[in-house]
């Protein structure tokens, strides 16, 4: 039976607090169709359905929070037997309530999550646990006494996957199947969870984005290369192309950088991908992460998935898209699942030049300062022409100068020819 699990919306979430279901029992569900919103750290985030069905059972009632992974919904297929169906009708969920062990009369739990998983020894000297930086952080985000954890690592060391698993064991056994009862007279999904006023959001942003970039500072070693890239050909093209289209369709010169990235990180594939727990892994895809500074402070960095599979004209679209959820505050999943490589751009701000925090568990960062007149040589002679400076900051663990300046010199040659971005 398919499901609607709690995704891991960024790799430094652990956690996600159910704000309100968009859907009841019995409701039918396509692919793409927004189910429930989710409240984060950093947003409130619209989750939609990867299958197609009936909504069975809602598992998780509003306001509870759960770590990733956690089964939200299950769905039954459209064609299903009668006996499925029953399940959807307004009394609640059928059987399963008088099964296994009975819960405490208070149905729906204050989401503290508990871990009953079987205590391991302590191992290491003086009986300290082995356990990597990715489990301690899920641990304290959870609850979970890191005592209780069995570490399935070499050598036994606690990974994020055991602590994972320890809260998902736990919150399943915490929240019951009736949690939804609400969904009954009528079909209406039921009340939604009370949202965080503005203020608690920017704060609650501020401090996630404080303790992200902290990390990545702390764990990971940044280095930084930069080239001033001539932009003369770019915005010559950019210029002859906008004025032959009305201003829905043009372009921002953004969009042109952004693509060149793109095109350059697969060029150079080392750089495109993340480490976690001392393995890098390529992604397969280019999943562009793009920083955007909210108008009431703090800044955040969704995701344009498979960002290598669009034109510049459908990267533009998603560029826009991208920008006005996030400034709303109210985000697709597939926004917030993780980028693979991110990009910076300062130049509406006036900034030459930008040296940005690598996300982790990415390995790189680009960032582009404004968009200038600058004296550049050509042909042996010196003359203003438009330019920006490009720099590229990379996990010296993972990459080293030589294959940053490559990514560089590759978002060069792309912006040299603008007819084939």
């Amino acid at each position: 039976m398919p499901e609607l699990t709690m995704p891991t919306l960024g790799a430094d979430m652990v956690a996600g607090r159910l704000l309100t279901w968009h859907v009841a029992p019995g409701d039918r569900v396509r692919r793409g169709d927004i189910m429930a919103t989710v409240d984060t750290d950093k947003a409130e985030i619209d989750i939609e359905s990867f299958d197609e069905g009936v909504v069975d059972t809602l598992v998780v009632a509003p306001g509870t929070k759960v770590p990733v992974g956690t089964v939200l919904a299950t769905l039954r297929p459209a064609d299903a037997p009668q006996a499925a169906a029953a399940a959807s009708a307004p009394p609640a969920p059928p059987a399963p309530p008088a099964g296994p062990a009975p819960v405490p009369p208070p149905v729906v739990p204050t989401p503290v999550v508990a871990v009953a998983v079987v205590p391991a020894p302590a191992d290491g000297p003086a009986g300290r646990r082995r356990v990597s930086p990715l489990a301690r952080r899920m641990a304290g985000a959870l609850g979970v006494d890191l005592d209780r954890v069995t570490g399935s690592g070499p050598g036994g060391v606690i990974v994020g996957d055991d602590v994972r698993a320890a809260a998902a064991g736990t919150a399943t056994e915490a929240v019951p199947a009736p949690a939804p009862p609400a969904p009954a007279a009528e079909a209406a999904p039921p009340a939604g969870a009370a949202r965080r006023s503005d203020a608690e959001r920017r704060a609650s942003l501020r401090a996630a984005v404080a303790a992200l970039m902290a990390r990545s500072k702390r764990e990971i070693p940044h280095f930084s290369v930069q080239q001033t890239i001539d932009l003369s050909a770019a915005t010559a093209w950019l210029q002859a192309y906008n004025q032959q289209r009305p201003p829905a369709q043009r372009l921002l010169p953004a969009a042109v950088l952004l693509r060149a990235v793109v095109l350059a990180a697969r060029d150079v594939p080392g750089l495109n991908g993340t480490y976690e727990e001392g393995i890098l892994t390529a992604a397969p895809r280019v999943d562009l992460g793009v920083a955007i500074a909210l108008r009431d402070g703090g800044i955040i960095a969704p995701a344009i998935p498979g960002a290598d599979a669009l034109a510049l004209p459908e990267l533009m679209t998603a560029l826009r898209g991208l920008t006005a959820r996030a400034r709303r505050g109210v985000l697709r999943g597939a926004d917030a699942a993780g980028a693979s490589i991110t990009v910076t751009n300062l130049g509406d701000q006036g900034a030459d030049l930008v040296q940005g925090v690598i996300f982790p568990p990415q390995v790189a960062l680009v960032g582009f300062g404004r968009i200038a007149e600058r004296p550049l040589a050509r042909d042996g002679m010196v003359g203003a022409r438009p330019s920006v400076i490009a720099t590229l900051t990379a996990d010296h663990r993972v990459s080293d100068g030589h294959a940053a300046s490559r990514l560089l010199v590759a978002v060069d040659r792309h912006l040299q020819e603008p007819d084939a971005l």
